[in-house]
């Protein structure tokens, strides 16, 4: 129950530094206009449009103003990280010339990135404290849900109607999502709270959309689509509760390395956000 518990925590608190990362304000360069054909001049090397045009392909995301948005800062990040890399000297280590192609790119980025970081160390008394925690949250009983989450109303619209049709869930899910979790038909961890919900007490996830589900039966699903609004975009949740059960706490030795495992993960995340962000301010950005 706990290791779904933090699986779900930290996808919340990724999800969360991720956006923060993009919201990174980059210095922008005004004057004259953009060559054709160019994204954005980073440092003075342009971004071609045919690399937003790949990634926004590659994305299977619906093309909106947000995900747009998204991928430019993006692939402003990556320009910006791949000449660090480069002039760090990382182009140029063996495990990068091992590589071919665009693999090298890649591998010199990542490699940049990994030796840059410098998250804080996770103790003993971290863990406990998570662990601890997370008992202290969670309620009665704890649920299973799946989740569809779409980029606007008329999709959500259009995806009710094909459930209310007799179309499977799980189908949809994979085929409108734009969650992670589209790939396994929108399932979720197992998850509890106390109720009646209250910010705070929503274990990473929206408050409304952990209301839907302590209010749903087994096997229901929401009527509507939940409005969750993420920055500045606004995301479209549909959500099923597949099951409920009393809820199961283990013990605090059966959960120790894997609370310790994510609060590692976190704190790697945390510091590749104060590094994005630290490159972002030097660097020299006309889009």
């Amino acid at each position: 129950m706990i290791r779904t518990l933090c699986v779900t925590a930290f996808t919340s608190v990724a999800l969360s530094m991720t956006m923060q990362a993009h919201a990174a304000a980059p210095s922008t360069a005004q004057g004259a206009a953009l060559p054709a054909g160019t994204l954005a001049i980073v440092n003075g090397v342009p971004i071609p449009l045919s690399q937003f045009d790949d990634a926004l392909h590659a994305s299977h995301q619906q093309d909106t103003p947000q995900v747009r948005q998204q991928i430019k800062r993006d692939l402003i990040v990556r320009e910006l990280l791949r000449q660090g890399a480069e002039k760090h000297g990382y182009d140029t280590k063996p495990e990068v010339q091992a590589a071919i192609n665009v693999a090298k790119v890649n591998a010199a980025t990542q490699l940049y990135v990994k030796d840059s970081l410098h998250p804080e160390a996770v103790t003993d008394a971290q863990v406990k404290a998570r662990y601890d925690g997370i008992v202290a949250s969670l309620g009665k009983e704890e649920y299973r849900p799946r989740i569809i989450s779409v980029a606007d109303d008329a999709t959500a619209r259009a995806v009710l109607a094909k459930l209310k049709a007799g179309s499977p869930f799980e189908a949809l899910a994979r085929a409108y999502s734009v969650a992670a979790s589209k790939a396994t038909g929108g399932e979720m961890p197992w998850v509890s709270f106390k109720t009646p919900v209250t910010d705070g007490n929503t274990q990473g996830l929206p408050l409304p959309v952990a209301q839907a589900i302590t209010q749903l039966p087994a096997g229901a699903v929401t009527l509507t689509a939940i409005p969750v609004t993420q920055g500045n975009s606004t995301l479209y949740v549909i959500v099923k509760l597949d099951a409920k059960r009393p809820t199961q706490v283990p013990a605090f030795d059966q959960m120790k390395d894997t609370i310790r495992q994510q609060l590692q993960v976190i704190a790697v995340e945390k510091a590749s956000v104060q590094f994005v962000s630290d490159q972002l301010k030097g660097a020299s950005i006309q889009q």
